[in-house]
């Protein structure tokens, strides 16, 4: 088994039994980017073996604020399966996850292929519907703690997600207000806006980013486009609630006890 497939395995094993593993870039397992995002190709081609199907793609560093933390330039990538998918108004299990935490996003659902260096007309004339959605977001990376590098490797931190109801995308979703709460408090107030200012800007990256890296996206695929606000906390008898202006609402239920 070559270097890339260890860690790959590592960080697949870590995922499928929610536990914590050392940082890659505090050891000898230091990586580079190119090899980060083939290890969570690997990582997750094992996931596929299983029997998990591919469903599309969520976007990370949307927000300059966190670009500018990190010290990076651009966004970053990583893939969605059915088997992260949550039902709207369903339940997710702390027991799955290690450290988890949620934010409100938007998603795009696609009707026709897209890949590589595409305009803003032509990203926005490939999606079919958009939705109000939020994203579990994992590290397996122990105290949540982890280099760029890292990330890309952990399949970006993305672990689950729930989409609200389809509908026709608006003719302007750049400040849609959005409001998610635990328990009826809001905990997040913000905008679509913080999503590198409008949306459809992420939907334009996600195509160049995934085609660098041999991928493109397909019909009745899904985008997510990143996160409007800061990432919160779960835990245990939760009930999480997103209301996105012009879009609708999105809901789910956290139960067990955290690991």
């Amino acid at each position: 088994m070559s270097r890339l497939d260890t860690i790959a395995e590592r960080l697949d094993s870590a995922a499928a039994k929610a536990s914590a593993v050392a940082q890659l870039s505090t050891g000898a397992d230091a990586i580079t980017l190119d090899e980060a995002y083939e290890i969570q190709a690997r990582s997750i081609a094992r996931r596929l073996l299983r029997g998990e199907a591919l469903v599309g793609i969520k976007m990370g560093f949307t927000s300059r604020a966190k670009m500018v933390q990190m010290g990076v330039a651009d966004l970053i990538w990583g893939r969605l399966t059915d088997a992260m998918m949550l039902e709207d108004g369903g339940e997710a299990s702390m027991e799955d996850y290690v450290h988890p935490r949620i934010e409100p996003e938007i998603a795009f659902r696609l009707s026709r292929p897209l890949s590589g260096n595409v305009s803003l007309p032509e990203a926005i004339s490939a999606v079919d519907a958009v939705a109000p959605a939020m994203e579990l977001i994992d590290s397996r990376y122990r105290d949540f703690k982890f280099s760029l590098e890292d990330v890309v490797a952990d399949n970006c931190s993305s672990s689950g997600f729930v989409i609200g109801a389809w509908s026709k995308p608006p003719a302007d979703i750049a400040n849609l207000g959005m409001v998610m709460r635990f328990d009826g408090r809001p905990v997040e107030i913000g905008s679509s806006a913080g999503i590198l200012g409008n949306p459809w800007r992420s939907l334009v990256a996600a195509a160049r980013l995934a085609g660098r890296y041999g991928f493109q996206l397909a019909p009745g695929q899904i985008v997510l486009a990143g996160a409007a606000t800061a990432a919160q906390p779960l835990k245990a008898g939760l009930h999480v609630a997103l209301e996105t202006e012009g879009l609708g609402r999105v809901d789910l239920k956290v139960k067990g006890a955290a690991s």
